[in-house]
């Protein structure tokens, strides 16, 4: 799948997002806490726009470092930063033996890319020159503007959907059994919407990773690294996940730090590690 394909797809999603958003607003009605929701939830996302960054460093208690802690790890990522002809983000070393990478800030001049104590230990040279192109293609392709974006729209369609419930129970569905379909209505509103919402949401992380991979590859011209690099993180997790943070936050991540077992598989925010490797071999 090419790069403008996934453009496309995510542009698509995004849509589908607020037009879900749009069409639940009609059917419901109330223009007023819709107005209500709709500037409360972009006040959140604004503030954890500019602040998510350090909000989610804190989070993994990051420590930063600079080119004297540690030469080799500081050299490659000005290496990958050159290539991607970015400016060098900033640095940080999480303190768990857990591998895993990921990349934040709002935009190429406000990055920071984290990096386990795990990853160091385990990945050779090239393939942690892999996941650094990966998390550098995070940086240039503005996915956590995207990401923000959709948690914006997710976060009013969960409010309204809350609405909705509230509706339902205290008798709201009376005024809507014209327009809304009444109380049984109002709740199948409360409860799909939620879950298509977080659905698309999925599709548009899951998008962004085979992007990220597609794009870290070509810019340093080594599908293999990383591809490499991906088999032995979701080993490495499988054995040594992360038990401290928020899962609300492994979209982050190159690979999900957590624990996903079962049912819980559905809802990962990355697509499946096979098929990721997969693409990248047949890049070559």
């Amino acid at each position: 799948m090419g790069i403008l394909t996934n453009q496309i797809k995510t542009a698509i999603l995004l849509g589908l997002l607020a037009g879900l958003l749009i069409g639940i607003g009609g059917l419901i009605g109330g223009k007023s806490g819709l107005i209500i929701g709709l500037v409360f939830a972009i006040i959140i996302n604004f503030g954890s726009y500019w602040f998510s960054d350090k909000i989610v460093l804190a989070m993994y208690k990051a420590k930063p470092i600079g080119e004297k802690d540690d030469q080799n790890l500081y050299r490659l990522v000005k290496e990958v930063a050159d290539v991607f002809k970015v400016p060098m983000p900033k640095l940080y070393i999480i303190p768990t033996q857990t591998p895993n990478a990921f990349a934040t800030g709002r935009n190429p001049k406000n990055a920071a890319v984290a990096v386990t104590e795990g990853i160091l230990h385990l990945l050779s040279k090239d393939e942690l020159k892999g996941v650094i192109a990966h998390e550098m293609s995070h940086v240039k392709n503005r996915d956590i503007l995207i990401a923000t974006i959709a948690a914006t729209i997710a976060g009013v369609i969960s409010y309204i959907a809350s609405m909705a419930q509230y509706a339902a129970i205290f008798g709201g569905g009376n005024r809507d059994n014209r327009e809304g379909g009444g109380v049984i209505g109002l709740l199948v509103l409360a409860i799909l919407t939620p879950l298509i919402a977080t659905i698309i949401q999925l599709a548009i992380s899951r998008s962004r990773e085979y992007l990220a991979d597609e794009t870290g590859a070509r810019m340093i011209h080594n599908p293999l690294a990383l591809a490499n690099a991906l088999q032995k993180l979701e080993s490495g997790v499988k054995h040594n996940p992360l038990d401290f943070g928020n899962r609300s936050t492994a979209s982050l991540f190159i690979t999900n730090p957590f624990s996903l077992r079962g049912f819980l598989n559905l809802f990962s925010t990355h697509p499946n590690t096979g098929e990721r490797i997969r693409r990248l071999k047949q890049m070559v």
